[in-house]
């Protein structure tokens, strides 16, 4: 099979959602519907991998909550299906946000009674930001909700998505009976089966007589929904869906199998396969015969005899292949892959090749940073990894004199990974870490001690919020840094970061500065 038929055979996306929405139900009935797995709660082990549980992991076994970006793919109507599941947990966003930038599309997977939360509303600004593809699916309508129309105006105004129903439910709750796909003109009747795969009735005309002997009484208020969201909403055309324009919602229920197939039938029809990246020297395209791939996530100890780290690359042009030397462009050095694998929830597989849209794992020796890209030669910089303004912040002091060492080569290390961030204060020199959530605080603590023997302390710090500053005007930044300096940070990479302790101080330095910009992601 040639380079062409393998992207087109692609499609590798991510499921958000806020926590408890039903992202890894969703997620375990799409393997169910590729034959990935034979029985429901297959994947569920994944949140404790029991054969390769690392020591941090021990902190996700007592919160019950998944840290990490799990990968997995399949085979489903001869495509290569790549589903990455993400963290729903606030405290791992950042987690969340980067594999964005290695998926081509996105599901987002929203709770039929709790409607749009602020998690899902975070995760959907960034797909916005990228013109990521978007298919909503609202789940859990065997249980009583909000009314399609309400959650539809509810996604239209706190996500800002223009949206176009391909579904649409038959009552919900006690009364649910099922979903008219508007897509393909069938019936799905609900049966309570968690095991069970359902079968459609092919019905191209809602006002054939029939229906109210399949749906009774709900009959007449299903045409005349159905003829409301012909009315107010626009049909479908997939150019504008895969532009970001519009994001087509599906109606059903994960947990009982019911509407997954349907969304996984259209999405494999209407999703993207792989598309090209930009890179800082040019825009790179995924037919291109030379491979180039980025690191978006590196996952420590996953094996805690071998104390490896894996690198999570995605394929963005060319074919990788096993044992082949690859230009490591940071450090403009030659690397060679012995054993890169292919994952399947908690296992892995040796991998000879992979294309375009996969995404492989490589061992790593420390030689990988979040960002890093790898090529045949080529310099290439690939753009869009973002690291976001912390919301919580420490000071970091060491609590052992003696093991100064370990904890510099620790928190280097952990900052490479994307756990959190490091700034050190221009006036103090005092080390002040920044994290999106509060458990990263008690990760890094734990970690340091069982990783690195090194201990740490943490002290209180009044800060609001941390922002990176460039300006074309000389005189003003100086002018800035002459009075801000007891204010002024450097991030790991020597940029210069403003630390604004109250949203007051923030507001007057923006507008007393106007030439000076102030960037909340270092993606710039």
């Amino acid at each position: 099979m040639g380079l062409n038929q393998e992207i087109n055979r692609r499609r590798t996306f991510a499921i958000i959602s806020h926590p408890d929405a039903g992202k890894t139900t969703l997620t375990e009935k799409l393997l169910l519907y590729g034959g990935a797995i034979q029985v429901a709660g297959a994947v569920k082990s994944n949140k404790i991998k029991k054969t390769a549980t690392s020591d941090w992991m021990e902190i996700e076994r007592q919160r019950g909550i998944s840290v990490a970006t799990s990968v997995m793919g399949f085979d489903y109507n001869d495509l290569k299906i790549n589903i990455l599941d993400t963290p729903g947990h606030q405290d791992f966003a950042e987690d969340t946000f980067r594999t964005l930038t290695a998926v081509d599309s996105v599901i987002v997977v929203i709770d039929v009674a709790k409607g749009v939360e602020p998690q899902t509303e975070k995760l959907v600004k960034v797909c916005r930001m990228r013109k990521t593809p978007i298919i909503v699916f609202i789940n859990k309508l065997d249980r009583p909700g909000k009314d399609g129309f309400e959650l539809l105006d509810e996604i239209e105004q706190k996500l800002d998505l223009k949206v176009t129903p391909l579904s649409w439910p038959i009552n919900m709750g006690p009364k649910f009976k099922g979903v008219y796909n508007i897509f393909d003109r069938s019936l799905y009747l609900f049966e309570p089966n968690k095991q069970h795969i359902e079968e459609g009735v092919a019905f191209n005309d809602v006002n054939h007589p029939d229906l109210p002997k399949l749906i009774g009484d709900d009959a007449a208020t299903l045409r005349e929904e159905l003829h409301l969201v012909e009315g107010v909403y626009p049909a479908f055309n997939r150019e504008d869906y895969l532009t970001g324009e519009i994001c087509p919602v599906f109606f059903g229920s994960a947990l009982n199998n019911f509407g997954v197939k349907e969304l996984l039938d259209c999405f494999i029809r209407i999703a993207p396969t792989p598309i090209g990246r930009d890179t800082e020297e040019r825009h790179v395209d995924p037919q291109e015969d030379a491979f180039s791939g980025f690191v978006f996530k590196i996952h420590a100890n996953m094996d805690p005899n071998h104390r490896d780290r894996i690198a999570f690359v995605r394929i963005v042009s060319g074919v990788f292949e096993r044992n082949k030397p690859y230009h490591h462009v940071r450090l403009n050095r030659k690397l060679k892959f012995s054993n890169p694998t292919a994952f399947m929830a908690q296992k892995k597989s040796v991998v000879d090749e992979a294309f375009p849209g996969d995404i492989i794992g490589l061992y790593d020796a420390g030689n990988f940073k979040i960002g890093d890209t790898l090529t045949e030669g080529e310099l290439l910089h690939y753009k869009g990894i973002p690291s976001f303004s912390p919301e919580l912040f420490r000071y970091v002091e060491n609590a052992d004199p003696m093991k100064s060492k370990q904890l510099a080569k620790g928190l280097d290390q952990l900052m490479d990974e994307g756990v959190a961030q490091l700034f050190t204060g221009k006036a103090t020199g005092r080390k002040i870490i920044g994290t999106v959530g509060a458990l990263q605080f008690e990760v890094i603590q734990y970690r340091l001690l069982h990783e690195y023997s090194a201990s740490c302390r943490y002290e209180p710090i009044t800060l609001y919020k941390t922002a990176w500053i460039t300006s074309n005007n000389k005189a003003m930044i100086e002018d800035f840094k002459a009075r801000k300096a007891s204010f002024l940070a450097l991030d790991k990479e020597g940029r210069d970061v403003f630390l604004a302790d109250s949203p007051y101080s923030l507001q007057v330095a923006m507008e007393k500065y106007p030439d000076i910009k102030f960037h909340f992601t270092s993606e710039f």
